[in-house]
């Protein structure tokens, strides 16, 4: 597909969920890539973890923006207030949206639907009727890889049919894609949705599996693995998800019309994700091994006494992997970083943070 190029400095910039996982480290890359410009960042620092570590990126935002020619806006509210969002883009005529804000978590929807209603479909969809009253040169927002559900073909393609999610998360996920496709052919919205495959890294979301079995692992604990160890993840590292958004903001899909004079939506998905499947246990083999050499495990460490293999939970699928040649065709990427060097990094920061 056609893209149109997008020089993001001097561009203003609005990034929902920063400083959520993915969303703080996009600002941070923004905050030393561009040369000028407005960088907004909202998120609503909800509970549904530690906000400590929110509080911590942010941190992080706040220092790189104080040596940044880019300025930076923190705002702290929801996507779900209509009027919040109607009065950023009023007042700050956004270049380039990027919608990270979300209720994440498979699990945690099972109990918690609401939450994933008015901040996945409804939240989204505020986005998406301001977009269209104060045009926007791009549109980008997250999907994820669980609307592949229980697909049995792989790799992943964004031509496959995604009709069957076996999770709440999945169809608000699936829903978004389609209210976006929706938007971009009525008002001729440029809009992108990238499905993440299983991001992890430094200073992650502690609901993740790496992320809280090393937690229950640094407290001398035994940790549940799912589906008896039979699953696969497509494992993806923090920085190269950054580097997938950050190309993808700076090419829009073509404003283009049809053989009928009407415009064809300016629309596209993207998967990114590692394109490697790793076996759990070889993960958390890798995992365990980081910890030890970073220290937050001792050296005797007995990784088998830890482990208890259960079976699946509900929501979850046995295998996620990802074709992303798409992405590497339009945009000239393709994630490139290991679960050995990932996790190495991410055990580094543990044992530093948690010093």
């Amino acid at each position: 597909m056609s893209k149109e190029r997008i020089d993001l400095s001097g561009k203003t910039i609005l990034v929902t969920g920063s400083p959520g996982f993915i969303g703080a480290n996009l600002v941070l890359r923004l905050l030393k890539e561009m040369s000028s410009g407005t960088v907004v960042s909202l998120d609503n620092m909800n509970d549904y973890y530690d906000p400590a570590l929110k509080e911590y990126r942010l941190s992080l935002i706040e220092k790189a923006a104080e040596v940044s020619s880019v300025r930076h806006i923190f705002v702290q509210g929801s996507i779900g207030d209509k009027a919040l969002i109607e009065k950023l883009f009023a007042e700050y005529h956004f270049d380039v949206v990027v919608n990270l804000a979300a209720q994440a978590g498979v699990r945690y929807s099972i109990d918690h639907p609401d939450v994933y209603i008015e901040s996945n479909i409804i939240g989204f969809y505020n986005i998406l009727e301001c977009c269209r009253r104060h045009p926007v040169k791009h549109l980008i927002y997250a999907s994820s890889s669980s609307v592949y559900g229980g697909n049995k073909k792989v790799p992943f393609s964004v031509d496959d049919k995604v009709d069957n999610p076996v999770s709440l998360y999945a169809a608000t996920k699936k829903s978004d894609e389609l209210i976006a496709h929706a938007y971009s052919k009525l008002y001729n919205i440029p809009s992108t949705g990238l499905r993440f495959f299983t991001v992890y890294g430094p200073a992650g979301r502690p609901d993740m599996f790496y992320y809280s079995a090393t937690n229950t692992l640094a407290k001398d604990g035994t940790i549940k693995i799912f589906n008896y160890g039979n699953c696969k993840r497509d494992f993806t590292y923090i920085d190269d998800i950054v580097e997938g958004v950050y190309r993808v903001m700076q090419g829009a899909p073509e404003k283009q019309n049809g053989k009928d004079g009407l415009p064809l939506p300016p629309y596209a998905v993207y998967n990114i994700g590692g394109g490697t499947p790793e076996n759990l246990l070889d993960y958390i083999s890798t995992l365990q091994e980081e910890l030890v050499n970073a220290g937050v495990l001792p050296s005797d460490y007995d990784f088998e006494e830890h482990r208890e293999l259960v079976g699946m939970q509900p929501g979850d699928v046995p295998v996620t992997y990802a074709d992303s040649k798409a992405l590497e065709d339009d945009y000239g990427f393709r994630p490139m970083i290991g679960i050995r060097e990932g996790l190495k990094k991410f055990a580094q920061w543990y044992a530093e943070y948690y010093k």
